[in-house]
């Protein structure tokens, strides 16, 4: 049987098929796509540039307030109330009279040391006329004007007495509730009323002992009634305790707020929010830290060469992760084409947006109280 020509191969022609092989792989070479590398080029990345900030800790607690000047009124003196001048809940200005004492005595005494000011006064004149004519002797003079200064001092002393029979407001605020009336007999341990300056508040809350150091004065903090979630008023931290409890672990701080509104109550209690900033680290996007044996890690290019370096992971949320490496504020950390990277290799690096433009407020939540 005869075969057909076209059936049959010619093995001359095998090392013209194997040339042009070769020649159509080098051409499909040079035509690589971004991401490859070896011997075609260096490999194409995307890097960032790596920025610092702080970490900042979430801090929840219960907080209880007191009004900026508070105190409970008490009489100076014991005796009949003649005259109660305030309402409950009334706001009264400094130095109102709230309370009067019967006084009738007190005002006799005080108009008793006046005559006898005056009659002392009229004597050291008289004496001191007499001693420039030589009438009368120098050491009469002396008497004369002790005597005044004793009188005077009687007169000062019957109209502190005379004051104590009445009970002024210290300061400008609100009275609060009594129960004394015009006709009972009160004592030195009785309470009158309470007076609270409410225009802003003191809000005591703890913090754990982990913050020492961290927390400082003028610190930034919001409190919420526990009716609505919603910050009711800000204000900031202007005193720290001195010691942590050794039971709780927690230190004792105290919040200004402002309440010129007033819509706070002393006594209240409060959802207290604060962010408290801490040491600042490199933040990193979330693509750019990897895994391996011996923990995270991630690739930074340096003389255009790839550098694997480890990094300890200190706070992570929505995408950001700041860590604690060898590593810099403005070095480059690769974001893309992470997968074929390894130590040493050339790469040609393209700059994307900056790791701390995005989600630059990383927080950590530590709750000392209901949430």
């Amino acid at each position: 049987m005869k075969l057909s020509s076209c059936n049959s191969p010619d093995w001359r022609l095998a090392p013209l098929l194997l040339i042009s092989l070769l020649t159509a792989c080098a051409d499909s070479g040079d035509a690589r796509a971004p991401g490859q590398s070896g011997d075609q080029g260096p490999l194409r990345v995307l890097v960032t540039s790596i920025s610092e900030i702080p970490q900042r800790t979430r801090v929840e607690a219960v907080g209880t307030s007191r009004a900026q000047q508070s105190v409970t009124l008490y009489p100076e003196a014991s005796g009949e109330v003649v005259a109660v001048n305030f309402a409950p809940g009334e706001r009264v200005e400094k130095g109102k009279v709230l309370l009067e004492l019967e006084s009738r005595d007190e005002a006799l005494d005080v108009e008793l040391a006046k005559l006898r000011v005056a009659d002392a006064k009229r004597l050291y004149e008289r004496y001191q006329r007499s001693v420039e004519s030589g009438a009368t002797l120098p050491i009469d003079l002396d008497a004369a004007e002790a005597a005044l200064d004793e009188a005077r001092i009687e007169l000062r002393r019957a109209e502190v007495a005379l004051d104590e029979r009445s009970v002024e407001a210290p300061f400008a605020g609100y009275v609060g509730i009594s129960d004394v009336e015009v006709g009972d007999r009160i004592q030195t341990s009785t309470a009158i009323t309470t007076l609270d300056n409410r225009e802003a508040l003191f809000v005591d809350f703890q913090v754990p002992e982990m913050l020492v150091g961290d927390l400082k004065l003028s610190d930034q903090v919001a409190v919420a009634t526990w009716n609505n979630r919603r910050a009711a008023a800000f204000g900031e931290v202007v005193e720290l305790g001195s010691r942590v409890d050794p039971a709780t672990r927690t230190f004792t701080a105290r919040a200004l707020v402002e309440n010129s509104n007033d819509r706070l109550r002393p006594g209240q209690s409060f959802r207290v929010a604060l962010d408290v900033t801490g040491e600042s680290y490199p933040v990193l996007p979330e693509v750019a830290v990897q895994w391996g044996a011996d923990g995270a890690y991630a690739w930074t290019v340096e003389d255009n060469r790839g550098q694997r370096v480890p990094v300890e992971i200190i706070q992570r949320q929505q995408g950001q992760i700041l860590v604690d490496g060898s590593l810099q504020e403005g070095d480059l950390i690769v974001v893309e084409g992470i997968q074929r990277m390894r130590p040493g290799i050339e790469v040609e690096p393209e700059l994307a947006t900056p790791a701390g433009d995005v989600g630059a407020h990383v927080e950590r939540k530590s709750s000392t109280g209901p949430s």
